[in-house]
């Protein structure tokens, strides 16, 4: 059976699978990321646990995997196949895309930025399946975008298309790792809900799980808390609608999993907000922490489709 390999790496964990040519997942695997031994043991682990994929399909499927995807964070130059720099793994320049490639036999390899990848899957598969534009929002550890455009994610000119986190919506506001002040994900992402709701109920241990709860037991302070990170986030959200006209709005990462505890507010803040624009609709992602993996196998199965198109068995059907 003719299938790839995908891998989604994270900063604490990998996930894997094989993918076959309807989009399925064939089978499955998560691994640590290992990133405490040091960025080269993290590539020697990415290295390893695709091989050991390889000889998986190999065994299970009687051929070796046709392709592979790989989505990875940080600064990715995607048609060098280059993983630029990712503060979490300590890396620089790391040619990911040769160096998976002749481990794996020469096979074609595609490289992906992570968030991006995740929003390929659902522009195509998941919440914003039919959609011609979309815009993709994770409210994780940070707050990043994927903007798709008829059935792809465009990367900008540099790598950099869809960094709404760093958009500006508390001016002079807290400081970022960017440099900037008052971004975006120093109010909305899920680790600054996580540390205001701390501060406010004295709890270091508490998180943006704990704040929703909180919230939806009608706890005062977490409502404040909560109402905040709201209104940030519509503020960043009308200025990405405005600019890109999305038909749809999927939100997704740690904090989507309020549900309606977000999402209700989210919705309000955002119609109060908007003047001449085009309400999109907003909805929550529909893929969870597999988006990552089917957008690596999407990748590496459009590689497949550009290399030898006249192969009918290595076309997408979703």
């Amino acid at each position: 059976m003719k299938h790839v390999i995908a891998l989604d790496v994270g900063g604490t964990g990998m996930k894997a699978a094989l993918v076959g040519a309807d989009g399925a997942l064939l089978h499955r695997a998560r691994r640590a990321t290992g990133r405490d031994r040091g960025p080269d043991a993290v590539v020697a682990g990415i290295l390893d646990f695709a091989a050991g994929l390889r000889a998986h399909g190999t065994e299970r499927y009687g051929e070796p995997a046709s392709a592979a995807g790989l989505a990875v964070p940080g600064i990715v130059d995607e048609t060098e196949g280059v993983a630029v720099y990712a503060a979490n793994l300590g890396w620089r320049d790391v040619p990911l895309r040769a160096l998976l490639a002749q481990r794996l036999g020469g096979i074609p390899v595609a490289l992906g930025h992570d968030v991006r990848t995740g929003g390929l899957a659902e522009g195509r598969v998941g919440a914003g399946r039919g959609a011609d534009r979309f815009l993709f929002v994770p409210l994780g550890t940070g707050i990043a975008g994927a903007i798709g455009i008829d059935g792809r994610v465009e990367a900008g000119a540099h790598g950099f298309a869809g960094e709404i986190g760093h958009i500006v919506v508390r001016p002079g506001g807290a400081p970022c790792p960017c440099g900037q002040r008052g971004c975006l994900e120093r109010f909305a992402s899920a680790a600054a809900v996580s540390e205001a709701w701390a501060a406010a109920c004295g709890d270091p241990g508490a998180d943006a799980a704990d704040c929703a709860k909180a919230v939806e037991s009608g706890d005062v302070r977490a409502r404040t808390v909560w109402q905040e990170a709201v209104d940030a986030l519509a503020d960043g959200l009308v200025t990405a609608l405005t600019l890109l006209d999305p038909r749809i709005l999927i939100i997704g990462g740690g904090l989507a999993e309020a549900g309606e505890t977000l999402f209700t507010p989210l919705r309000e803040a955002v119609q109060r907000r908007i003047t001449f624009q085009k309400l999109p609709a907003l909805v929550p992602a529909a893929l969870g922490d597999t988006a990552g993996c089917l957008g690596a196998g999407l990748l590496a199965w459009d590689l497949l489709a550009t290399t030898a198109p006249s192969d009918d068995s290595s076309e997408v059907t979703t």
